[in-house]
């Protein structure tokens, strides 16, 4: 499920996204966004309540019939535009967001400069308005300049060094990646060709402890992209089906982990069912949850998890 700020960034790119493709079909807008397109129709559904103000012909004017998408609001070169007028308070929230973004590391210069220019003008336009803002600051966790540095890399095709956190291993590793393409699924993700596997990986971007850009170029190899309109992993229906229940301390494993449920438990626990190709890999989760969890079915794979416990303790014991 994507949360407000995964759903704000895909609704900016659909509008410049159907406006260049009258008629697109929502199976294939869905697919390019990667999102279901039940999410996809709830975002078209808070479309026209967007625009540059509440008049009428100044909102968005976007409908479909369930199989395509059209976009009616005029936007040729002769259609004469109303200008922009901000209040107070949006000016205010421009000129904060927009010095926020400039001063994200990883930033690419022109980028920045333009940013740089257009606070400017903002400013200058504003007037009194615009002395709020200077008292006023926003500070970006992490995740926002991991997020710039990999779309300069995307942008000027270079290769990225990063330090990763693994949950499966439950380590960090480094490693070199070419980024092909950032995308935001519930979490923003970026794909890339990793050279420490030589193949094709997904990265979630808070899970990044550093990044860095390099001189080298990127040169992944031409693959197409991943289906996405149906999640992120997609475990084939005839995949073993796993349950584990988690205290309030594992409740992170339902983050971590796509599942087909979550049920709460009266602990304040979750009670999750997974599926997974490879049910034996799920042994070293059960190791690091601790009291905090226990794989509850198959059987097997709960006895084998609980004799791996054992051994560990012994072992820890020595």
């Amino acid at each position: 499920m994507s949360n407000a700020i995964d759903q704000t960034r895909r609704m900016l790119s659909l509008v410049t996204y159907l406006r260049e493709r009258p008629g697109a079909r929502v199976s294939e807008v869905a697919r390019a966004f990667g999102v279901t397109e039940a999410e996809l129709i709830g975002d078209l559904n808070v479309l026209p309540l967007c625009g540059t103000s509440f008049r009428g012909g100044d909102l968005l004017d976007i409908d479909t019939d369930g199989e395509r998408i059209w976009w009616h609001n005029p936007g040729t070169a002769d259609d004469v535009a109303q200008p922009l007028r901000l209040a107070a308070d949006e000016a205010t929230a421009l000129l904060v967001a927009a010095r926020a973004v400039a001063n994200l590391p990883g930033l690419r210069d022109s980028d920045r400069q333009a940013l740089l220019r257009a606070g400017a003008k903002l400013e200058a336009a504003a007037g009194e308005a615009a002395g709020a803002s200077a008292r006023l600051s926003v500070t970006f966790e992490s995740e926002g300049s991991v997020f710039a540095t990999v779309d300069r890399a995307i942008t000027e095709r270079r290769r990225l060094w990063m330090r990763y956190y693994s949950p499966a291993r439950d380590a960090l590793t480094e490693r070199e990646v070419d980024p092909i393409r950032l995308f935001a699924v519930g979490h923003t993700y970026f794909e890339g060709w990793c050279r420490l596997s030589e193949d094709r990986r997904t990265f979630r971007l808070d899970r990044v402890e550093e990044i860095r850009l390099l001189d080298e170029p990127a040169d992944p190899p031409r693959i197409e992209p991943r289906d996405l309109s149906q999640g992120l992993v997609q475990p084939a229906g005839d995949d073993p089906e796993v349950v584990i229940e988690v205290g309030p301390g594992g409740r992170w494993v339902a983050e971590y982990y796509p599942h087909d449920s979550a049920e709460e438990q009266p602990d304040g626990g979750l009670r999750i069912t997974l599926r997974t190709p490879d049910p034996g890999s799920l042994r070293r989760l059960a190791l690091r949850l601790g009291r905090d969890g226990r794989i509850v079915s198959p059987a097997e794979l709960a006895a084998d998890a609980r004799d791996a416990a054992v051994l560990a303790l012994a072992a820890y014991g020595e």
